[in-house]
């Protein structure tokens, strides 16, 4: 199978400003996706290209590695506040096609913003989407920290509140299992792209939980605790890049 791994850094980033290449215990942030990227892609005939519309970043990248393709520009109207994700992976995905002549099987888009990630959960990923005839894509996920079934409650409109989800369940434990979307990445199989389905969450979609802490970049404050993990070496896993 030959792959594509695609790395979205658009410039623009109002909650952190310039969180993309912004460093992260002594490495710009994008450095630890490139880092994992290039083993994965070396071990399993992939192409990796940067998607972004900053040459800033682009800089950042040629210095840090060149098995990134940097020559495709992002879209005007892919890098603004509205754009969706899916759209630019799959503008950067045709160009990739194009570039380099091949229809690819699969693609993996690592979320720079959310590197807590390993080789291990990629291959585990990969071989559980391309191991169910029926599922089209997979993204990674972490046990919610709140259950809509059990201790979420949302506005009715009338000036009071019910429960998100309706059930009868006494414990957290005893609703059924949910799931938060930690951004880390996304696997689609080329048939995803050829349905032309519009959102990351389908009738098909399966989930990869990481098993150990996963977490993306929102806010400042976010980035202070994941530097504080990463100097200190607090993650409850092995994070070596």
């Amino acid at each position: 199978m030959r792959g594509l791994i695609t790395l979205c850094a658009r410039g623009g980033s109002k909650g952190i400003p310039g969180k993309n290449i912004k460093v992260l215990n002594g490495k710009p942030l994008i450095r630890y996706s490139i880092e994992v990227a290039s083993q994965f892609a070396e071990e399993n005939n992939c192409d990796i290209v940067l998607s972004t519309d900053s040459k800033s970043i682009k800089e950042v990248v040629l210095s840090i590695s060149d098995k990134v393709n940097i020559e495709y520009i992002r879209p005007e109207f892919l890098a603004t506040d509205s754009a969706g994700k899916l759209d630019a992976i799959k503008d950067v995905k045709n160009f990739a096609e194009r570039a380099n002549q091949v229809n690819y099987d699969y693609v993996i888009d690592l979320d720079v913003t959310s590197p807590l990630r390993t080789i291990e959960d990629l291959k585990i990923s990969l071989e559980s989407l391309f191991n169910n005839d029926k599922a089209i894509n997979l993204f990674s996920v972490s046990p919610a920290n709140r259950n809509p079934y059990f201790n979420m409650v949302e506005d009715k409109g009338d000036g009071f509140i019910e429960l998100c989800k309706k059930g009868e369940f006494l414990t957290r434990q005893s609703a059924p299992k949910v799931y938060d979307l930690n951004a880390s990445f996304y696997i689609y199989k080329k048939n995803f792209f050829e349905e032309e389905t519009k959102t990351v969450i389908t009738d098909r979609t399966i989930v990869y939980e990481v098993p150990h802490l996963c977490f993306d970049l929102d806010h400042p404050i976010d980035f202070e605790f994941m530097d504080f993990l990463l100097s200190n070496q607090k993650l409850d896993f092995p994070f070596n890049y």
